[in-house]
């Protein structure tokens, strides 16, 4: 390969395709305690979003289960990663959080044990998220912060806690990510 351009391509790709498989094994707590990763999502687009009860942006449990209920049954998973990191709205047990998702909002998709996305106790999933050498690198800013990762278990979009998962930009990427 003598063309700087062909070969430049090819380690971009070498390079997507590293990063992508560490994420996909980075381990994480279910709600009841047993290990979970991305790659027991392989071939489904994923929507990462840190939840909290009493911010808000908890409304947004609302909109996020109505695209859970369309988009499943065509390869979508929603994961709610629990998240206290934001003035303590999120001071639940595990079974109070599970409890206030389903009664409240119906909330059928899966709810993860709660974990921190910002500081020294970030959980190795959202210092991938979001480090130096993420895709879409910054901290956090909020509860109901939103990463997309695509069927090949590449993150393909990022949306602030205020973008509502029932905006256009969410949708369409959402839309664009499953088969």
């Amino acid at each position: 390969m003598k063309n700087p351009f062909t070969l430049g391509l090819l380690l971009c790709a070498l390079a997507s395709q590293a990063l992508a498989a560490p994420l996909a094994d980075i381990p994480f707590k279910t709600v009841k305690g047993t290990d979970d990763a991305l790659k027991n999502y392989a071939g489904k687009s994923v929507l990462i979003v840190n939840v909290a009860s009493r911010c808000g942006n908890t409304p947004q449990y609302k909109a996020l289960e109505q695209l859970y209920q369309k988009y499943a049954p065509r390869g979508l998973v929603i994961l709610g990663f629990p998240c206290n990191d934001f003035h303590g709205q999120e001071p639940g047990t595990a079974e109070e959080i599970q409890k206030f998702c389903t009664l409240n909002y119906g909330v059928t998709f899966p709810i993860l044990a709660k974990l921190h996305v910002k500081g020294p106790e970030q959980a190795p999933l959202y210092a991938a998220l979001t480090g130096p050498g993420a895709k879409f690198p910054g901290d956090v800013k909020w509860n109901f912060g939103k990463f997309l990762i695509g069927r090949d278990g590449a993150v393909i979009a990022r949306f602030e806690p205020g973008t509502k998962p029932d905006s256009p930009e969410v949708v369409a990427a959402i839309e664009a990510s499953l088969p």
